[in-house]
């Protein structure tokens, strides 16, 4: 049941013996040649395994970088992404433990790093075939998947080295600002313009409440669960887009992934992870599941800021793939309709304002 990854695609190969050469000078007797996989998920960094015969989980590693043709700077900074996770370690056990990072581009054509592999259970749109899950445990997966995010943001950003990860006050309005910014360049004739929406989250944006560690891209593709315990979390991945800023803009974004049993079809185009399934917490469940333990204090109005904001920064991102095929950028024919999902957010975020103003 463990994720595993497949055959390397074509023209995303990587340089093994000089890999395995670096790899080799990080971790002292290693043996052998790696087997190299590569894992599909993931629109955004290249992940591979690799995977030396004979060693155990001792010679099991993941390797991280970014696609062909991009700088490792801004959302591919591979050497960010490693550093967040070093530091976070020893505070929240559940990050990879760090091998390596390589600024060093003539080695496979990028830079990248190398962590240990977490082996385990990946939840993605459904479940693993052969792990079927009673209501009363998939609930106990729901809450203690729940309470890594609640662990996460009590993170002491300042003792474990972070203090510095983000622009501090602000965070909320700068997100406006920055995803308003991003939806106008990217906005194609087929689609709103999100006055509405933009207008009324800039007029409505929060102090923060907080400035700690957020992950930034929270579902359950991103856990890695026991084989042993299917409900127990032993790893958190892709550390992409972690910063320090508002807890709950961070579920804010969760939540805009959350999708139920009985949403409409659109919405259920969209679902990526198990959240379906009987005994998964509904999203108001889950609003209230994050409040009462973390200990924040919102009314509905309050909160609808929050879910109005994840909406529509799925929007965006929604709307920057499609322009990008749209404009023959890209090719893929999955992103052809994703303008139909601009529209469907844009009435579904009116939605949720019209209701908060209820």
């Amino acid at each position: 049941m463990q994720d595993r990854g497949g055959r390397v695609r074509p023209g995303e190969e990587l340089n093994t013996p000089a890999v395995d050469a670096w790899l080799k000078q990080q971790v002292p007797g290693l043996q052998g040649a790696p087997e190299v996989t590569q894992f599909s998920g993931g629109a955004s960094n290249w992940t591979y395994r690799l995977q030396y015969p004979g060693m155990g989980q001792g010679g099991d590693y993941i390797l991280r970088r970014p696609p062909a043709g991009t700088k490792a700077k801004g959302a591919h900074d591979m050497g960010r992404e490693f550093r967040v996770q070093q530091a976070l370690k020893p505070v929240y056990p559940v990050v990879p433990a760090m091998i390596g990072h390589c600024a060093d581009e003539a080695i496979t054509g990028s830079e990248f790093y190398v962590m240990e592999r977490v082996a385990g259970i990946i939840p993605r749109k459904n479940m693993p075939k052969g792990l079927a899950l009673d209501q009363a445990t998939t609930r106990k997966l729901c809450m203690n998947v729940l309470d890594k995010l609640i662990e996460l943001h009590g993170v002491d950003a300042k003792a474990a080295g972070l203090d510095s990860l983000g622009k501090g006050s602000g965070y909320c309005r700068r997100q406006i600002e920055g995803w308003s910014e991003r939806y106008t360049k990217a906005r194609t004739w087929n689609v709103p313009s999100y006055q509405r929406v933009m207008a009324w989250l800039k007029e409505r944006t929060p102090d923060d409440v907080a400035n700690v560690v957020i992950h930034n891209d929270w579902r359950f593709d991103n856990v890695v669960l026991a084989e042993t315990d299917p409900t127990r979390v032993i790893g958190v991945l892709d550390w992409e887009m972690a910063t320090l800023g508002d807890p709950l803009m961070d579920l804010g974004n969760a939540l805009a992934y959350w999708v139920h049993a009985d949403d409409n079809a659109l919405l259920q185009a969209t679902r990526r992870q198990p959240t379906h399934l009987p005994g998964m917490l509904r999203r108001e469940e889950v609003v209230e599941y994050y409040l009462d333990k973390s200990g924040f204090k919102l009314d509905r109005q309050q909160w609808a800021f929050y879910e109005v904001y994840g909406l529509f920064r799925l929007a965006v991102i929604v709307q920057q793939i499609y322009y990008r095929y749209h404009h023959k950028q890209t090719r893929n024919p999955a992103f052809k309709n994703f303008w139909v999902m601009s529209n469907y957010l844009d009435w579904r975020c009116k939605g949720l304002i019209k209701r908060a103003r209820g």
